[in-house]
């Protein structure tokens, strides 16, 4: 079990870092959705997109800084770009799922939007995101078969005896 946790080690942090960012910002989102929703009278697609736009610059700084910053970018503009980008991607399949409750299913009351928001467009949008960012934003300067042989590396140091 250890070794297999060793080999996997890099990207089960980046995963609950991941989480961890994406958590706070839900948290975010739910907030902001819930004042477009309910104190500003926006539409529900509107909301959504305004709520996600807050989310993704409080989870690039997280990601960036935090969860990924063993990732190093000699080319931050484009990695900023790229997040943008799929983070677009992503807040779209979230909103999609909106659009798709209110217009096309009828379910228009606060708590549908809300359920069609978090319970299943988030989901969706974050398994894209997760992909995404690994894949093609926060690429840095090591590749997953680097990460491995470190975790490899440090897995056999942890079950070396140490002579003591």
């Amino acid at each position: 079990m250890t070794s297999a946790y060793g080999r996997f080690r890099h990207l089960v942090h980046e995963l609950l870092k991941f989480g961890a960012v994406g958590g706070f910002g839900v948290v975010v989102n739910v907030v902001v959705l819930n004042i477009c929703l309910n104190h500003l009278d926006l539409a529900p697609v509107r909301s959504t997109i305004i709520a996600t736009a807050a989310a993704i610059a409080v989870n690039y700084l997280g990601n960036r800084y935090w969860a990924y910053r063993h990732r190093g970018s000699e080319d931050r503009r484009r990695e900023l770009v790229l997040f943008l980008v799929f983070s677009g991607v992503g807040m779209g399949l979230t909103a999609g799922v909106v659009a798709i409750s209110n217009y096309a299913l009828g379910f228009t009351s606060v708590l549908a939007n809300n359920i069609a928001n978090y319970a299943i467009g988030l989901p969706i949008g974050t398994l894209f995101r997760f992909w995404s960012y690994r894949t093609w934003v926060f690429t840095g300067t090591h590749t997953a078969a680097e990460l491995d042989r470190e975790a490899a590396r440090l897995v056999e140091e942890e079950s070396t005896p140490t002579g003591r």
